[in-house]
């Protein structure tokens, strides 16, 4: 670490430890004891897969250690005003060294599913090159106590850590980078392959393209649309790419990816309104799912896909077709979308995709600022069943409260509670309308280093006093342990 980021680290943990002292209960990680199913509750189908999620950056820490080389979010956090706080994932909830402890509350919490990311870094420093020895072994160690625990490991290949040197030759927008991704992907699929059965290639590729290269709230920070677009299409290719590494090596494993989605609302009736949501669904849900299982991309602009701009070249439509196992879906928030009130410009941007977007306000707030609307859950998990009638996993779910444990250790988050329960009803009445959901993943079991909200956004079910590392398995912990054992949950709404 050098001196400056030594400096902005430990003055942020200092920060942090001055917040008031806490005396935690030494049983505060005991979930309750686990009741059956009983009448009036709504069960899930049998073998249903219960489970949480984590990524790589969020909460393994140790980021220079051991091999590891330096991500883009390492290049992007270290660098004054891009996070609150001043923050990095330079320790985070420790994971890398932690992992024992964090698998054995999974397991308490009668979890059967764990969804974790690799590090492209830990596995390749460069991006490129030689593997990294002590990266596959931290890896293997991570997954064997997973398996040993009892819970199906669901891996993610990419959730957003690039290698700052593959960054540096142009990151995402470069073409030859969809290349590297597929040399990785091989690298992790011979040294993992025969313990991890299903794999998830990319997390929220419309996020780390979008927000990376258009918008500048993530790394590596850029501010131009036709970076995004380029992005774009090498994430297309290197899905298509990595999907057949995958097949070719363990052809009886389960791929997918997830796919942030927002259901769209249109402000009003009128048709323009209606026209201007479906290109937002186009554009922020199915940008980079109709192009891996229909080989092309959907019309969200008003003048036709910016193809040229994209780089777009002959061969390009059966490179970054996928025919995925599974659909994975994070759902947090819908979107209000409307006709757009100004003139749409003919030259590739934001604005000629022709809507004006807006947060719904009808449910009340997370402390993210997200609207709490568990109908959105449905909608989107029947817009997916229907149009592409494949199995789908609910990949990331959760909410953001700041709740911290009171003298005893206790953490109280009722309104957590309240959250999964509500998404969770409309989830099962997919269900029973008819999608093929096969398993649902909390987001997350810790909190954790929520990307530019640094450690400012707490959506753990288990509460993280982060000077100290010591874990406090929240009421909302315990409620999904009982959740998990059951296969059920309460059939009306109650208070809790």
């Amino acid at each position: 670490m050098n001196r400056r980021s030594f400096l902005t680290h430990t003055s942020a943990w200092a920060a942090a430890a001055a917040l008031p002292k806490l005396s935690f209960a030494s049983n505060a990680l005991s979930p309750e004891p686990a009741p059956t199913a009983a009448a009036g509750q709504v069960t899930f189908p049998k073998d249903f897969l219960w489970g949480s999620a984590t990524a790589s950056y969020q909460v393994e820490g140790a980021w220079n250690i051991d091999g590891r080389g330096p991500s883009v979010w390492d290049t992007f956090s270290h660098a004054l005003g891009n996070v609150k706080g001043a923050w990095t994932g330079d320790i985070a909830c420790d994971e890398y060294h932690r992992f024992p402890e964090d698998i054995a509350i999974m397991k308490k919490m009668n979890l059967r599913s764990y969804r974790y990311s690799i590090a492209w870094p830990r596995i390749q420093p460069t991006g490129t090159g030689a593997v990294n020895q002590k990266g596959i072994d931290y890896y293997k160690r991570l997954t064997d106590a997973v398996l040993a625990a009892g819970m199906r490991p669901l891996v993610t290949l990419y959730h957003w850590d690039l290698p700052q040197p593959l960054e540096d030759k142009g990151g995402w927008p470069n073409r030859d980078t969809a290349a590297r991704f597929a040399d990785y992907t091989e690298i992790v699929l011979k040294a993992l392959g025969d313990r991890i059965q299903t794999w998830a290639i990319f997390n929220e590729p419309w996020v780390f393209t979008y927000l990376g290269y258009a918008d500048g709230r993530h790394a590596p920070g850029k501010k131009e649309f036709d970076l995004f677009l380029k992005a774009s299409h090498t994430v297309n290719l290197a899905q298509g790419d990595a999907f057949r590494a995958i097949k070719a090596i363990a052809p009886k494993s389960k791929v997918g990816s997830a796919f942030s989605m927002s259901p769209a609302t249109p402000l009003t009736s009128s048709p323009e309104d209606a026209a201007a949501a479906k290109r937002f669904d186009a554009f922020n849900n199915v940008w980079f799912l109709e192009t891996a299982l229909r080989g092309h991309y959907p019309e969200a602009f008003v003048n036709g896909v910016p193809l040229a701009t994209m780089g777009f070249q002959s061969g390009d439509d059966k490179r970054m077709t996928a025919p995925l196992d599974y659909i994975g879906v994070n759902y947090y928030f819908r979107r209000i979308v409307a006709a757009p009130s100004t003139p749409i410009p003919t030259k590739p941007s934001y604005a000629a995709m022709g809507f004006d977007l807006s947060d719904g306000k009808d449910g009340p707030l997370t402390e993210i600022g997200w609207e709490v609307y568990p109908r959105g859950m449905y909608d989107i998990v029947q817009r997916v069943s229907k149009d592409y009638k494949l199995p789908i996993e609910i990949t990331e779910n959760g909410c953001s409260y700041g709740d911290y444990p009171d003298a005893s250790g206790r953490v109280a988050d009722v309104r957590r509670i309240h959250y999964y329960r509500e998404h969770l009803r409309e989830l099962a009445r997919a269900i029973q309308d008819g999608a093929d959901v096969r398993g649902y993943h909390a987001w997350s079991i810790l909190d954790n280093f929520e990307w530019s909200e640094g450690y400012t956004q707490r959506f753990g079910l288990v509460f993280v006093d982060f000077p100290t590392q010591r874990r406090y398995m929240k009421d909302s912990g315990k409620w999904y342990a009982r959740v998990a054992a059951t296969n059920a949950i309460e059939a009306t709404a109650a208070t809790t």
